[in-house]
């Protein structure tokens, strides 16, 4: 198996999803392969309820997981199973769609109207395609932190890392999702596998990200008052980087810090059919999907 040796970087773009969210997308509906096992990835953040709290109403899901990380204000949800929550600041939920699901997120802002939460798509492997849908929702005290001598925080969501387990569990991407934080002009070295596809996304403050497949760090963007400027080896708020086969990263911190999510998984090599929220393997079977919705058979019954 082989992984891309580039490291590059990219900043999130503009999008309007669901009924009207306007968010930021670093990455999705592009090429499959690019960051296999991951399809998509979204920031959506605001302080205007007027721009997020219409929320993103009924629609379906097979063939993928969806992750979502709530840093402010809450997300309320519902499925066809009669699964209804709410995800408050520092709650995940990883959905399984499996063989099919019909959910709903509804944004709302905290107490001063404010909004911030990111969704990962995780491709699921042909064998998986059709199983059985199920939702984990894990509160932000079940997550472990570790804090390191020089200030460094990292939230552990799922894999293993210096010595703590993620809460989240069975996912098949076997995947790392760490929420790390860098105070200001620290250097950070945090170790990768050679064999899995990984990136960071930068959501406050700025670092040089170099890894060991870059013998010198690249001019990257940097958000500053609102304005981008080309600021040598920083990259700032709402940056992509995409790593290449290496086994580690070093992270300079700017002078604010930064604080970014870490995010690995195995690729699974395997052809993509996608149309909008459904992924699978085939032509084939994405067309007996659509149909699957236009008679009513989309949603198996529970085995």
């Amino acid at each position: 198996m082989s992984v891309s040796s580039k490291f590059e970087t990219s900043n999130a773009t503009p999008t309007l999803e669901g009924a009207g969210v306007h968010l930021h997308r670093a990455f999705g509906f592009q090429d499959p392969t690019e960051l296999d096992p991951f399809l998509l990835f979204d920031d959506f953040r605001g302080e205007s309820p007027d721009k997020f709290e219409k929320g993103f109403p009924w629609h379906p899901h097979r063939g993928i997981e969806t992750i979502t990380y709530v840093l402010n204000g809450t997300v309320d949800h519902g499925d066809s199973l009669g699964n209804t929550g709410s995800l408050g600041a520092g709650d995940v939920q990883w959905m399984t769609a499996g063989s099919g699901i019909m959910h709903q997120e509804m944004p709302h802002g905290n107490a001063h109207g404010q909004m911030h939460g990111f969704q990962l798509w995780a491709n699921l492997p042909s064998a998986l395609k059709m199983t059985a849908p199920r939702y984990q929702d894990v509160e932000a005290k079940e997550i472990p932190e570790i804090v390191d001598d020089d200030g460094t925080h990292v939230k552990v969501i799922v894999g293993d890392f210096w010595g703590k387990t993620g809460p989240v569990d069975g996912i098949a991407a076997d995947p790392q999702y760490l929420d790390v934080y860098v105070p200001a002009g620290v250097k950070k070295t945090f170790k990768l596998s050679h064999h899995r596809r990984a990136f960071a996304y930068v959501f406050e403050g700025s670092a040089a990200f170099v890894d060991g497949s870059t013998p010198t760090g690249v001019l990257l963007e940097k958000e500053v008052g609102g304005e981008e400027v080309n600021i040598r080896d920083m990259s700032g708020n709402r940056t992509l980087v995409r790593f290449g086969a290496s086994e580690e990263v070093a992270v300079q911190a700017g002078e604010e810090g930064v604080r970014f999510l870490l995010i690995s998984g195995q690729p699974l090599q395997e052809p993509v059919a996608w149309h909008g929220p459904i992924v699978m393997n085939t032509r084939e079977e994405l067309m007996q999907a659509v149909k699957d919705l236009r008679n009513g058979t989309f949603i198996k019954p529970a085995h």
